[in-house]
């Protein structure tokens, strides 16, 4: 019997150089000298399709490798990175023609720049998309982080991915070990969320199939922006899988804590896979009540449910032959509701993942932990950058 081919993301380190408002890794980097090996990576299966991102995946010098060995795993990689180091990524993309780049920018300059926190980091990030377009790199995009502070941005963005023939991807705020934060909140729902659906419009009113199924995937934001129940099925941890600097397989980086099925430095794919761990966890995660909505677990849903999103695309086409607005976001009950006045905002917000007592848990291994003691996360990685630079005669 065939075995069922998977999705991976591999989280190369959790070193980065970006001061994300949204994200606190920066503040929780992983120790170089424990970061996945090439010969960890080599015991990974065959895969779909695999997403590597950090951290920033750029900071690892021998990123070439890493992804030399996933090109023997998949036919499609794609990094997420948020373009600083441009020359790092260029040379990559030269190297790999096929290799898919994803930039996150956050807004336009201003706002990018305030939520980001890299110094002059809009511009590295367009001007390394505008190198890839230069070179016409066939799959680059970028991807931006919804919230309060860039709603208004959205569109913009939108226009401008538009305008240099690119992907645009979107995603909202989420808390979760990977992101070291429980106090991630959208604070005006109908905002944000009446951003969102001018862009599903401008979506499904584009000559694009795919456009028409990330406008589904937007209707879903808004659906978890006010703390609604997913919208497909979650099946992380059967065809979908994150393995973390150490190793450490996991079902996905939604979850309030680190979730381990295995360690694939110790153990064999199908050992681990198979494993009675690995079975508790996806027992566990039957009764995850994150309602998370992120590409990594909606993609793999979509295909898994093509007729669910098939017919929203569908009868939202239809519309859009008699109407400049085929969708709404109050074709959301719960919107509705919110507007009418039949639920509070302190009702939505308790719905949220939002945990202002929470303990942050980083995921981080005990080595990691220990190097925090005396200097800060941000000390340490910048001291990695600037040996890297050092030794490139920088």
């Amino acid at each position: 019997m065939k075995r069922k081919k998977l999705n991976g993301t591999v989280i190369v380190t959790y070193r980065c150089n970006a001061r994300c408002s949204m994200c606190n890794r920066y503040k929780a980097p992983s120790k170089a000298e424990e970061e996945i090996t090439i010969e960890t990576i080599k015991k990974l299966p065959q895969m779909n399709f695999v997403n590597v991102t950090g951290g920033e995946p750029f900071i690892r010098l021998d990123l070439d490798e890493i992804i030399a060995e996933l090109y023997k795993k998949t036919n499609r990689v794609v990094i997420s990175t948020n373009g600083f180091f441009t020359d790092r990524i260029i040379a990559m993309c030269e190297k790999y023609p096929k290799l898919g780049i994803r930039i996150s920018i956050e807004g336009l300059e201003e706002t990018n720049n305030q939520i980001r926190g890299l110094q002059d980091g809009f511009n590295k990030g367009y001007g390394t998309l505008k190198e890839l377009v230069k070179m016409k790199h066939p799959d680059v995009g970028f991807g931006m982080t919804i919230q309060d502070r860039n709603a208004n941005d959205l569109v913009p963005l939108y226009k401008l991915s538009n305008e240099l023939g690119m992907e645009f991807a979107t995603a909202s705020l989420h808390n979760s070990f990977y992101f070291v934060e429980t106090k991630n909140i959208i604070k005006n729902r109908p905002m944000v969320a009446n951003n969102i659906e001018i862009l599903i419009n401008e979506l499904l009113k584009s000559n694009s199939p795919k456009k028409w199924f990330r406008a589904y995937f937007n209707h879903g934001l808004i659906n978890y922006i006010y703390g609604q129940n997913r919208l497909l099925p979650c099946d992380m941890s059967k065809d979908t899988f994150f393995i973390d600097p150490y190793g450490d397989v996991m079902p996905c980086n939604g979850t309030k804590d680190k979730e381990v099925m295995g360690n694939l430095v110790h153990q064999n794919w199908e050992e681990l896979w198979n494993s009675k761990q690995a079975e508790i966890i996806r027992e566990k995660l039957e009764c995850c009540d994150r309602k998370c909505w992120m590409i990594g677990s909606v993609s793999p849903a979509m295909y898994k449910y093509i007729w669910v999103p098939g017919l929203w695309v569908l009868k939202h086409k239809m519309r859009a032959l008699f109407s400049k607005r085929p969708y709404s976001m109050y074709e959301n009950k719960i919107c509705r509701d919110f507007r009418d006045g039949k639920i509070s905002k302190d009702d939505l917000d308790k719905c949220s993942t939002c945990d202002m007592c929470a303990i942050t848990n980083d995921g981080l291994s005990d080595a990691s932990r220990e190097q925090l003691i005396y200097r800060a996360g941000e000390e340490i990685v910048d001291e990695d950058l600037n040996n890297q630079m050092r030794s490139q005669g920088k």
